[in-house]
């Protein structure tokens, strides 16, 4: 797969991050401000969003067996337009109907959740499949940065066609963005993937085997099952700090409400600067190396757990000279850096084991990071709530879960390290091609490089 190729496939991932944005920020607003409905209502409505995507594994398993993947990813855009376009009517309705409302929010929010499993496994597949080794991060970073692109592109734009604001408009709005969403996708998608012929007849033995036995032989493989642990206390790590940097910044360090925004926008900046520069990982420019996946991994989550020690540091002994904006800058860096580069390693590592496992093993990657950045929001919070009982002060609460943050992004450092990730050259490729698929053992644990990098 080319550039070319790689750009079409990150147009998907731009559509799907458009319709998603609306669903959770735009609407949570409405919920919680015009229509008065606790934080909380709209606060289970994203996680319901999380929670369905559970089913990553099992969708996965679909594309394995039909050996093709865009069918996946269009229909799983398709439903994920339909999710969000129903969530927005459920949303207008709230203002009269209440109850009925919410019940059609559970349907939108879920088919969001749907939708974003069925296109997000299938697609990252298929970048896996199709693109060199040696550009798999690089690629990642072209997907995520597009996506990134379609957040900004379609907050900003729908922003400004809601005011004034209507229920009547906000349906349209989100409308015609599911439906130019939903259009470019499936024109991006046109002839792009390759080879599928073949992995259609590879997937022909195995459509008698149940799903659970599949997915209990993906777990018996040491490296997925490592790395999928690795995803989930990373991804608790990573997200903890979402909902409580903001308030430990305006208490301790005395910004106001618009500084403590930038100051987020900030640490955005810094992830997207991360991402861009961790699309150097495993790559080999002008005769130089910038480093392996895993080192990169590993090094982004002991950075990002010191970047939390420096909050720390910031509180017992830097007070109001502190400085914190080139701390959370520092911190978004690591974030999009460490991100980026387990990106890379999971698209690396989804072809590894036994063939016609890749897409079980990416909707079991894809669902460990979505119950674990959903957790680690509630955890965050929640362990903000009972700190601050505990030691009686609202900034020490936000120190101890920053520390405790910091303790899991070195574990998941640890984690990481002990898993081995493929790194292979051109020569290695062409060599491993030669190989029938079908003549490769199941074995549980697969061979790698143990001591090159990855």
């Amino acid at each position: 797969m080319g550039w070319i190729a790689v750009f079409r496939l990150a147009l998907v991932q731009m559509s799907l991050g458009a319709i998603v944005v609306l669903t959770t920020s735009t609407l949570n607003r409405v919920m919680a401000v015009e229509w008065m409905l606790p934080a909380l209502v709209p606060g289970l409505l994203v996680g319901l969003h999380h929670a369905v995507q559970l089913t990553r594994p099992r969708m996965g398993h679909g594309s394995d067996l039909g050996g093709r993947r865009t069918p996946w990813i269009a229909g799983g855009m398709a439903v994920l337009a339909l999710g969000g376009f129903l969530a927005a009517v459920a949303t207008a309705w709230m203002g009269t109907s209440r109850d009925a409302g919410l019940a059609l929010a559970v349907v939108g929010y879920a088919c969001v959740g749907l939708g974003v499993s069925a296109a997000g496994t299938s697609l990252l597949v298929l970048l896996a499949k199709q693109v060199a080794p040696q550009r798999r991060a690089a690629a990642a970073t072209v997907v995520w940065v597009m996506m990134i692109v379609g957040f900004a592109v379609t907050a900003g734009l729908a922003g400004r066609w809601l005011d004034p604001y209507t229920p009547t408009r906000l349906v349209a709005v989100s409308g015609v963005v599911s439906a130019v969403a939903l259009t470019l996708a499936l024109l991006a998608l046109w002839g792009v993937e390759q080879n599928a012929a073949r992995a259609a007849e590879t997937a022909r033995a195995d459509r008698r085997r149940p799903f659970r036995e599949v997915l209990s032989e993906v777990w018996t493989e040491r490296d997925a099952r490592r790395f999928t642990v690795f995803v989930f206390v990373s991804m608790i790590a990573y997200s903890m700090q979402d909902l409580i940097l903001e308030p430990f910044a305006g208490v301790r360090f005395g910004l106001t409400p618009g500084e403590t925004t930038r100051l987020s926008g900030l640490q955005h900046a810094g992830t997207l600067a991360g991402l861009l520069l961790g699309a150097l990982a495993g790559r080999r420019l002008w005769g130089v190396g910038f480093g392996s996946l895993r080192a990169w991994i590993v090094g982004g989550c002991i950075a990002s757990g010191l970047a939390l020690a420096g909050l720390v540091i910031g509180d017992r002994i830097g007070g109001m000279d502190w400085p914190v904006r080139a701390n959370v800058f520092a911190m978004g860096v690591a974030n999009g850096a460490f991100s980026i580069a387990a990106i890379g390693s999971m698209m690396a590592l989804a072809s590894q084991g036994r063939a016609g496992r890749e897409g079980v093993r990416m909707g079991l990657w894809g669902a460990s990071q979505a119950i674990g950045f959903a957790l680690g929001g509630v955890l965050g919070t929640a362990a903000a709530d009972l700190m601050r009982w505990w030691v009686g002060s609202q900034v020490g609460a936000y120190v101890l879960v920053f520390s405790g943050e910091a303790l899991m992004f070195l574990l998941a450092a640890a984690i990481a390290a002990r898993i081995a990730i493929p790194s292979l050259r051109p020569s290695d490729r062409v060599s491993a091609s030669r190989t029938s698929p079908a003549s490769q053992p199941p074995s549980p644990e697969p061979a790698h490089e143990r001591v090159a990098p990855l």
